[in-house]
């Protein structure tokens, strides 16, 4: 994990491998903007006419490299675009200067140190750039490098940035401290999140999932419950057990529980964590099931969470919910036309076993419920339809208060995390009426993404405020990275949560 230190040092006299400035999208032509002013006056005040003559705008996450003036210790200076310029007293906002610094700390992998000169003017500034700066930093290197059995060479992997030094964060002021420790904590949780939905599904089975939410349990003081196959058995999780039965892999229902002395509440968390997911015998079609190891995004999210939650001592009580199964093909397989005995007692008639993660969440969300939460949040990558209703960078928000699914949406966008408050339409539940069972897994096709929300609120306990979160757009992505997503595992929602725990 990349290093951060905060520093009241100038950005000249600091000895790092690159010094990192800010510059503006001006009416006419780039703007250099504050924390630049020592690297400016190295150009002899003349940062912003180099930059345009190189064809720099100052357009967000634009990067330009420059080699560095006599005056500054550091050899490189990267200039970072961060939008347009804010007017006067204006502010640049925390999220494109969480941007800029992401794209920023990507460019610069591979190097030991860099010193960070971007505005710096509140402590919710100092928290913007710093996790900014660990969340770009990350790169999934684990599987990579193998051929050099760990000697030094141009042919492995290029290394995250080493260390990062926030210069104009003061490390004496309290709220700058607290602002860089909160950053710290919540990017490598975060990061954390983004290597177990990067790690391969060979590697990261359901038992093998538990075993590290367990160590993980363990380390920060978390009282963890791991449910195997013969407890759940025993139990009657007939919804996870069933999506798990294809597989050599058994499921695990993993309850992970931090308790605050001082809390007066409790918030429960529900995560989909399907390791990998061929679609059962509703097989997915090639081209559909390459990057399935991501369906446990949601999972992670939750165990990411929970994590944060403790080691940032939240005076809330967060339960979180992990509900792991492999969904295969095979023999032993359920079939479609199979009815399914859930753990609330209920029958579903399996129609479609790619419609599993409904399965194993509402096992969960009943087992949650028994506990009296005073608000339920379960997170999946539940449905490809709310991905075509929201592309690929938003996750949906439905509840069954308008009221909380509000508040989530004012907190996501606080967190920097694109979402949008989706409807939990009456009409559609009648799509999902089965003659054998007292629901089907699916219904209508169009708006699969509201109906999947209308099965899980069948499972919720009564009078329990419930929100669900459907990240199958945003929780992994294909592309180039942007700002501080990487490719691959994002970490998504995580941000979210801990901005809802943090309100309780």
């Amino acid at each position: 994990m990349t290093a951060l230190t905060l520093s009241t040092a100038g950005a000249a006299t600091l000895r790092a491998d690159a010094i990192v400035v800010g510059v503006a999208k001006g009416a006419k032509g780039p703007v250099v903007a504050p924390g630049a002013e020592a690297v400016d006056k190295a150009f002899d005040g003349k940062l912003g006419s180099v930059l345009e003559a190189l064809g720099a705008s100052g357009a967000e996450g634009e990067v330009t490299k420059l080699p560095a003036p006599s005056g500054l210790k550091a050899p490189v200076v990267l200039v970072v675009g961060l939008g347009p310029a804010p007017g006067k007293n204006g502010t640049y906002g925390t999220e494109p200067l969480r941007r800029a610094t992401g794209a920023a700390a990507r460019a610069l992998s591979g190097r030991k140190k860099a010193a960070f000169a971007l505005p710096v003017e509140t402590a919710d500034d100092v928290e913007a750039v710093a996790e900014g700066a660990l969340l770009g930093a990350y790169a999934f290197i684990a599987y990579q490098g193998g051929e050099n059995n760990g000697k030094k060479g141009d042919n492995g992997p290029k290394l995250p940035l080493a260390e990062v030094t926030l210069v104009g964060a003061k490390p004496r002021d309290k709220a700058h401290k607290a602002a860089a420790d909160r950053a710290i904590a919540l990017a490598e949780e975060v990061n954390r999140a983004r290597d177990l939905v990067n790690t391969p599904p060979n590697d990261l089975t359901p038992e093998a999932f538990a075993a590290v939410a367990t160590a993980a349990g363990k380390e920060n003081g978390i009282k963890v419950q791991v449910l195997d196959e013969k407890a759940l058995a025993k139990g009657g999780y007939g919804g996870i057990l069933g999506v798990g039965q294809g597989s050599v892999n058994p499921p695990r229902l993993v309850r992970l529980a931090y308790t605050h002395p001082k809390a007066e509440k409790t918030l429960a968390l529900v995560g989909k964590g399907i390791t990998y997911d061929s679609g059962g015998i509703s097989l997915k079609p090639a081209g559909h099931n390459e990057t399935m190891k991501c369906d446990m995004s949601g999972a992670a999210a939750v165990f990411a969470t929970v994590i944060a939650a403790a080691r940032l001592g939240l005076p809330v009580n967060v339960t979180g919910w992990l509900a792991l199964a492999e969904n295969m093909p095979s023999g032993s397989a359920t079939r479609p036309g199979d009815v399914l005995r859930m753990y609330s007692g209920k029958t579903v008639e399996v129609l479609n076993t790619d419609a599993e993660g409904r399965l194993v969440l509402a096992d969960a969300l009943t087992r949650a419920s028994e506990e009296k939460p005073d608000a339920i949040v379960d997170v999946a990558t539940l449905t490809g339809a709310m991905v075509l209703a929201l592309g690929n960078r938003t996750f949906g928000i439905m509840a069954n208060d308008d009221a909380f699914r509000t508040t989530i949406h004012k907190l996501a966008e606080q967190a920097g995390e694109a979402s949008w408050p989706m409807p939990l339409p009456a009409d559609l539940r009648k799509g999902m009426d089965s003659p054998t069972a007292d629901i089907a897994n699916i219904g209508e096709r169009m708006g699969g993404g509201l109906v999947a929300g209308l099965f899980l609120k069948e499972f919720v306990g009564e009078g329990i405020t419930w929100a669900h979160l459907d990240i199958a757009g945003p929780a992994f992505h294909e592309g180039a990275p942007y700002g501080y997503t990487p490719k691959g595992g994002t970490g998504s929602a995580i941000r979210t949560l801990v901005k809802l725990a943090e309100s309780f």
